[in-house]
């Protein structure tokens, strides 16, 4: 059964899986200054014969067909940015850039999909359809990497019926993971607000606009 092949490569590939991910732990890079993590990436999907093109900068977009005969798209997403922290964790793969970190667990999301590439090429003949594969720049950043990809058209030619992701959980058992319809974690947004004031006499404040007052 195809699900058994794919348990039994993700047991194979899972040492190489774990030396991206320290790899890519050790040298983490900020939102659209990923070029060396892009070079990375770039050069494991050679190694593995996947074409690929640069999207939104640093972006990479690659794709995989499957040997079977189906019109079926979907798309995996990986996001690739560390955040501006200092790493104070003692294992010899901590952060070699100072004030740099894969604290959000990118490497992880990163190195997964890069294995997750090594299990579909190995199944190509058990599979029909077409997996994009969607490295994204400057996650933690607004506006993000994934509003850039999107307009340089990531998501057309072939259009996927669905877009992948996930995101580490440390409440969640390790071997477990946790899916649900619907909205699931939080995300930022930014909301600017441009107060203009008015300056007057203390005696007459309601003559007067207090900016301090308003944007608090």
């Amino acid at each position: 059964m195809l699900k058994e092949d794919i348990k039994v490569l993700a047991q194979r590939f899972h040492p190489d899986i774990v030396k991206l991910r320290r790899h890519l732990h050790t040298y983490p890079e900020l939102s659209f200054q990923e070029h060396k993590t892009a070079a990375f990436i770039k050069t494991q999907l050679d190694a593995l014969g996947i074409l690929w093109k640069p999207v939104a900068g640093t972006g990479i977009l690659a794709m995989i067909e499957g040997k079977l005969k189906s019109d079926q798209v979907i798309a995996l997403r990986a996001d690739i940015d560390a955040l501006p922290i200092q790493e104070t964790n003692m294992v010899e793969y901590a952060s070699q850039h100072p004030g740099v970190m894969h604290a959000c667990g990118h490497d992880f999301h990163t190195s997964s999909l890069l294995g997750t590439i090594k299990i579909l090429q190995a199944i190509s003949d058990k599979f029909g359809g077409t997996v994009k594969l969607l490295f994204q720049p400057g996650e933690e950043v607004l506006p993000g990497g994934a509003s850039l990809m999107i307009k340089e058209g990531v998501l057309d030619n072939p259009k996927p019926t669905a877009v992948i992701g996930q995101h580490g959980m440390p409440r969640i058992e390790t071997g477990k993971i946790g899916i649900r319809k619907g909205k699931h974690m939080a995300s930022m947004d930014a909301v600017i607000v441009r107060v203009i004031g008015k300056g007057g006499h203390g005696a007459e404040p309601h003559y007067n606009i207090d900016p301090v007052v308003i944007a608090s």
